[in-house]
């Protein structure tokens, strides 16, 4: 169950985020939810979040949740989370949540540490290519306060949302592989590197080449924990990169991609390289 179902209010004017209620068993009912005495602050989320084709991947965050006294966060029916978004917080264009509220813990008689995940399904159609990119991070409460979640009066039902509170990229997973040959090589000939960028399709579930982008050609000598970039090259319509330089000493050679707002950056494995 994905835990932001929603609860329409009789006005029409208003969409309660209930937590705990699976739209499927919410029903009509009754009044307008008052704005909870709540505010957040302090949100930490993960910079970037790369996202395959297949895996669930979820993302850790935290935040501060400040309250009035008249609010009890410790109430079983009292909810939490924080959730990413796209477009404005009233009418967002598509939304991302955790699989469960937030765990928040007092810390003082006005203030709670709140933790939980944003938790992603791409093998279950959850995400289009165009969801790449940067998104906005929300935070969110409602209080029951003793009301049929499944039938509240809404009239006494507390609800605060407030959006803006951190960014964070939705990255489409990419992969980069290296193959450095002649081995061994002489001296003074030519080292040829080849390799592949590829990155997660979200609507067929594949890795398909990232095409004209630069990619690095960079070198290790034996003996070194640091790469050198030699040359920087460009990916072709299917992904592929070629790259060569000239055999000096022996080494480990290979490509690196610097990524992008919605591919990461990602090095291929280092190919030794016997200089003769």
């Amino acid at each position: 169950m994905r835990i932001r179902a929603t609860v329409a209010a009789v006005s029409g004017a208003l969409a309660l985020s209930a937590f705990a209620v699976p739209a499927a068993h919410a029903t009509e009912s009754s009044g307008t939810p008052y704005t909870m005495d709540v505010s957040f602050s302090n949100l930490k989320i993960a910079s970037a979040i790369k996202v395959g084709t297949t895996n669930k991947v979820s993302t850790t965050y935290t935040y501060t949740l400040t309250h009035g006294a008249d609010v009890d966060v410790t109430a079983s029916d009292f909810y939490s989370d924080a959730y990413l978004y796209r477009g404005s917080l009233d009418d967002p264009t598509k939304t991302l949540e955790g699989d469960n509220p937030a765990t928040c813990t007092v810390t003082s008689p006005t203030t709670a540490t709140c933790k939980g995940t944003v938790d992603i399904y791409p093998g279950e159609g959850e995400l289009k290519n165009a969801d790449a990119g940067s998104w906005s991070v929300a935070a969110e409460a409602v209080a029951f306060n003793g009301q049929d979640q499944n039938n509240p009066d809404l009239s006494k039902v507390g609800f605060k949302d407030q959006g803006g509170l951190a960014t964070t990229l939705l990255q489409r997973y990419s992969k980069l592989t290296a193959n450095a040959g002649p081995e061994p090589v002489a001296k003074g000939k030519t080292i040829t590197t080849t390799g592949r960028l590829i990155r997660a399709n979200w609507e067929d579930g594949l890795y398909h080449g990232y095409t004209s982008q630069p990619v690095k050609l960079q070198f290790r000598k034996a003996g070194s924990t640091t790469y050198t970039t030699v040359k920087t090259v460009y990916s072709d319509s299917y992904g592929n990169v070629k790259a060569t330089a000239t055999a000096q000493y022996d080494g480990y050679w290979r490509l690196s991609f610097a990524g992008t707002s919605t591919t990461p950056a990602v090095n291929a494995t280092g190919d030794f390289v016997d200089v003769q």
